[in-house]
């Protein structure tokens, strides 16, 4: 058997494999859009991987994500198997330098994330909103990049990239993609009683009219509640911003609303498509058992707990730990109970409602800390001490809680951490680049408000007007 996916061989038996296995997945029930699968080399599957999409707006920052991806390439501590992109239809990419037992697992497992974007509620919900086309839509706006670099210069552009891609993780994804300003005017005040005699007189004292006018014509405040939504924020309310800079600053906003989904879902999603892939290979007695095998190894090395060699992982793998619940949640309640949960959680509901004490201990997940000898310790292996040490990182797109607070009548841009509700400082450092980068856009002056990594309070300035 030839050991890459490039044979006019391998690619003619995999074609075949992936039209019964897809045959088999709606046999058992899976529903979903149809999937265009393409198979591609090592380097172009990098370059998806760390952009985020085949063709995307060019910035120096993917650059290092993609030297850093190399690397850890290299070392053997980062294999890409497959990238499935949402939609309708679904676009997946297997890499051809995958073996032939490879790529058909991936293609199983390929369905099952298909069956997951199409039923689960959030994903469902942001593609309602930002269309089932994405690869489409991003290759447009990445044209629309490159003739604004044409018309303004690399620089410029760069500049607003800088900022917008800074800003990428916050978004408020509790509002719509496509969402109104703010409204003009104030609202409206309560219509007043009807005044008795005595009240109509004291309304005629000196100096009462004048202040029952002041107290009724009030400015309309800008934001008018914390906008947690910083690039739709800046994109429409940025004093003297250009529209080319608007539409950059919209179009890494709509493709973080895209990918919000993927992210916060992550653990269910990879659980699903592992448990589906190994169910589909397991039920296809088409495939040859040579291969039956050798895909099931490579299940095994992707849902393993462990580092290499057995050392004890100190990151947790989403592929096991959600293989594992939802194993142990179908074995439990059943498959349609495990459908119903699909589509009404994401990983933090399904985290703190199906990640039980009893599997915490059969996976044996645990907190630790490291000393500053360098030694590592278990802190703790509880129930709520697991679950939120497994979603802390998830909080807010994994990014500190922002919001844009006041819009000064000279312009310039107050912003607040609210550091009470995730919990964590800032890294000051990066909070100073980030706000120079939005000084850029705003062509204000810009602070925030926050707290420093220990707890103390700090302002943070943009240096640029």
């Amino acid at each position: 058997m030839c050991n890459m996916t490039t044979t006019a061989e391998a690619v003619d038996n995999l074609k075949q494999y992936a039209t019964r296995i897809e045959q088999l997945a709606r046999d058992l029930g899976l529903d979903y859009y149809p999937v265009d699968f393409e198979l591609v080399p090592n380097n172009f599957m990098m370059e998806i991987a760390v952009y985020g999409l085949p063709v995307r707006m060019h910035h120096w920052s993917f650059g290092v994500r993609y030297i850093h991806q190399l690397i850890r390439q290299g070392m053997g501590h980062s294999r890409i198997f497959e990238v499935m992109f949402p939609g309708d239809p679904c676009r997946a990419y297997l890499v051809n330098g995958n073996t032939l037992p490879e790529n058909t697992l991936v293609t199983a497992h390929v369905l099952g994330h298909a069956d997951f974007a199409k039923n689960n509620h959030l994903f469902a919900h942001f593609m309602e909103m930002a269309g089932g086309h994405i690869l489409e839509q991003a290759a447009a706006r990445a044209h629309r990049i490159e003739t604004a670099i044409q018309d303004f210069g690399q620089e410029r552009v760069e500049a607003v990239l800088d900022a917008a891609l800074a800003l990428e993780p916050h978004i408020d994804i509790n509002r719509e993609l496509h969402r109104p300003l703010y409204p003009l005017e104030p609202p409206k005040a309560k219509e007043e009683p009807t005044l008795d005699q005595f009240q109509q007189r004291f309304r005629q004292l000196p100096g009462e009219k004048l202040h029952a006018l002041h107290t009724g014509s009030k400015r309309v405040s800008i934001p008018p509640q914390p906008e947690y939504d910083l690039l739709w924020f800046i994109a429409n309310y940025a004093p003297e911003m250009e529209g080319w800079e608007r539409d950059i600053f919209l179009a890494v906003r709509e493709e973080s609303f895209y990918f919000y989904p993927v992210f916060a879902c992550q653990i269910m999603n990879e659980g699903w498509a592992s448990y589906w892939h190994a169910r589909l290979l397991r039920e296809a007695d088409f495939l040859p058992h040579d291969l039956y095998l050798s895909a099931i190894k490579a299940h095994s090395d992707v849902v393993r707990p462990y580092a290499a060699e057995r050392q004890l992982a100190l990151a947790v793998n989403p592929y096991h730990l959600g293989f594992s619940m939802w194993e142990d949640i179908i074995e439990k309640h059943g498959l349609e109970t495990a459908r119903r949960i699909v589509k009404e959680e994401d990983d933090f509901g399904f985290i703190r409602n199906y990640l039980t004490k009893d599997l915490i201990e059969k996976l044996e997940l645990f907190v630790y800390e490291a000393r500053d000898d360098g030694d590592i310790r278990i802190a703790e292996n509880g129930v709520h001490a697991v679950h939120e040490a497994i979603l802390a990182p998830k909080f807010n797109y994994g990014a500190p809680r922002i919001a844009a607070n006041h819009l000064h009548v000279d312009g310039s841009l107050q912003l607040v951490h609210d550091h009470q509700s995730d919990g964590r400082g800032v890294d000051l450092s990066r909070a100073e680049r980030v706000l120079e980068y939005i000084g850029r856009v705003w062509r204000r002056p810009v602070t925030l408000h926050t707290v420093g990594e220990r707890g103390e309070a700090r302002v943070v300035t943009s240096k640029r007007l």
